[in-house]
């Protein structure tokens, strides 16, 4: 399974943060494109405009923005995409907010994840139900 960490737009790129993943609806203000060094910027992963002013960046909100964003996000085709790009790699969500703990791509981080342990067990039970559907019609014959 992949390895998805979050990091700040403005600290320092690394080899060790794999696939790097902007997950900020607007540009971080005063971050040049070539210091980013970001391998995708998905834009539609971020909360909605109305979702971003109404939280603020408070922390009083933070619980009710997690679920208000976890329910955007489970609608959000952009969701799927992340999910395909970072494959089984090691992925770096990048997000510019100055509270590492109070922030969208914290939410977005744990959805991510809990995703892909999902995804597996989905593709499985897909598989047991189609095997059992093959098997069927041949031992009628």
């Amino acid at each position: 399974m992949a390895s998805i960490e979050i990091k700040r737009a403005y600290e320092r790129p690394a080899p060790k943060d794999g696939k790097r993943i902007l997950v900020d609806r607007l540009w971080p203000r005063g971050l040049r494109k070539d210091a980013a060094s970001l391998d995708l910027w998905s834009k539609e992963v971020a909360p909605t405009s109305s979702l971003r002013v109404w939280f603020d960046h408070r922390a009083d909100r933070f619980a009710e923005f997690k679920q208000r964003y976890r329910d955007e996000l489970k609608s959000n085709r952009a969701v799927m995409e992340i999910l395909r790009q970072i494959g089984r790699g090691k992925a770096t969500l990048v997000y510019a907010a100055r509270d590492p703990a109070v922030n969208h791509a914290v939410v977005l981080a744990e959805f991510l994840t809990k995703a892909q342990r999902r995804k597996p067990a989905a593709k499985k039970a897909t598989t047991k139900s189609s095997s059992k559907r093959q098997t069927t019609p041949a031992s009628r014959t």
